[in-house]
């Protein structure tokens, strides 16, 4: 094990775990470090890596650990705050979707990242879809003609369940264009190969899950 990678998690909830389980299948990488505030989804996590030291505070895990990369697998609104101790390290950086939940943030983690030579990766994978890969490939190569338009269109289904409910409230995940849409934004600058000029939404809140409530409040 002395040439695997060391890897720190920050996050230990249902996508933290499921990057322990994804790297574990990779092979050549060591599961070091686990951080996360909340001590059921830390000892989950630790479960699956029992050799990793564990921490309730992801600045402690970056100050105590030698690691070679990090994964940020935190509630969105968290991101920036996690971005700024993490990108001030030599560490590779890989943070979860979306980078941001407002513009201000993610202004701040653009300059936070700046003169940085270690990589730092958004967590936008739909792009590795093998059936999605393929289109791309298609579009991109001409095999399709000159693409013209490019439509997405999803069944949105309730969110899984997480610490607080969090992910079922606007303020918190950025809303359903930022929480979700962004893979299919991704997907559409990648199929047309150019950066959008304007942009325009319609509709209205009663494409969510309004009738979800959570303690007194209603998702949105």
């Amino acid at each position: 094990m002395g040439n695997d990678l060391r890897y720190g998690i920050i996050g230990a909830g249902s996508m933290g775990r499921e990057h322990i389980q994804n790297l574990k299948i990779m092979g050549g990488v060591e599961i070091a470090a686990i951080s996360d505030p909340y001590q059921p989804s830390q000892q989950a996590a630790a479960a699956l890596a029992p050799s990793a030291k564990l921490f309730s505070d992801h600045r402690t895990l970056l100050e105590d650990s030698n690691l070679d990369a990090i994964i940020i697998a935190t509630p969105n609104d968290t991101h920036a705050a996690v971005l700024k101790d993490a990108l001030a390290t030599n560490l590779a950086v890989f943070v979860e979707k979306p980078l941001a939940t407002n513009v201000e943030d993610l202004k701040s983690i653009l300059k936070w990242n700046e003169n940085r030579s270690e990589i730092t990766w958004v967590g936008l994978e739909y792009r590795f879809i093998p059936p999605v890969a393929e289109a791309i490939a298609r579009a991109n190569s001409g095999a399709v003609g000159k693409v013209q338009q490019v439509s997405i269109r999803e069944h949105r289904e309730p969110f899984y369940s997480k610490i607080d409910n969090w992910n079922r409230f606007a303020e918190r995940t950025g809303g359903t264009l930022v929480e979700k849409c962004c893979h299919y934004f991704n997907l559409m600058d990648l199929i047309i190969g150019q950066q959008p000029i304007r942009v325009f939404a319609s509709g209205s809140q009663s494409v969510n899950h309004l009738d979800e409530v959570y303690g007194s409040k209603s998702a949105n």
